[in-house]
């Protein structure tokens, strides 16, 4: 009776967990449209809508020019979920997050990669940017040089072309962790951009996202 006691309570401390968390859930993407992003598209010969549009419940971007969509709201301290896949040739994206300034290619911020064979890498985007990864402390000194790619640190841990992948990832009070498909890909301290927009690239192939949520820590 004390065994089958504990394990309703337990069962009971999950269900609870679960709803929290479930009412915690903010949808970045709610399936149906982008009101809840701004497009930008690097070329003024291509509408926002033909770089960045959605059917049948996903995201999809046909990867050339290059540009994004990113959130109008901005966030920190928060746990993202992001699913994509590639639907012809794989080749170049990323999440960005900690998106600061204004619009450009591409703005002050922290990238998450998605380069085919490479998600899990992080990069810095512009000056001011920076992170301590496996004790070595990186920063973007100026807008000369303002990429910096610091590698995954297992090997790729990607899904087939074609296939659904998804990244968690959790940033609070100036720490990443990165998880692709299940795998820890990076670990970081010390990040120097700790709030900013999310956002998702258009760079190179077509592809498309889907469940698009954070949840706030």
């Amino acid at each position: 009776m004390k065994t089958l006691s504990k394990s309703f309570s337990f069962l009971l401390l999950s269900i609870f967990l679960l709803s929290c968390s479930s009412e915690n859930k903010i949808d970045l993407f709610n399936g149906e449209n982008l009101d809840n992003w701004n497009i930008f598209v690097s070329s003024p010969d291509v509408a926002p809508g033909d770089l960045f549009w959605v059917e049948e419940g996903v995201i999809n971007t046909t990867g050339v020019p290059n540009g994004y969509i990113r959130t109008k709201e901005i966030y920190s301290n928060f746990k993202l979920h992001v699913e994509w896949r590639w639907t012809e040739n794989p080749s170049n994206s990323g999440v960005l997050i900690h998106a600061q300034g204004k619009e450009m290619i591409w703005p002050l911020c922290i990238e998450c990669q998605l380069m085919h064979e490479h998600a899990g890498d992080v990069v810095l985007i512009g000056k001011g940017s920076g992170i301590t990864s496996k004790d070595s402390t990186y920063l973007i000194p100026s807008e000369e040089n303002r990429y910096k790619v610091i590698p995954k640190f297992e090997e790729v841990s990607e899904n087939a072309p074609g296939e659904w992948n998804s990244y968690d990832i959790t940033s609070k009070d100036g720490e990443i962790e990165v998880i692709v498909n299940g795998v820890l890909q990076h670990k970081g301290t010390g990040m120097t951009l700790t709030e900013g927009n999310i956002a998702l690239q258009s760079e190179g192939s077509p592809m498309q996202f889907r469940n698009v949520y954070l949840q706030p820590l």
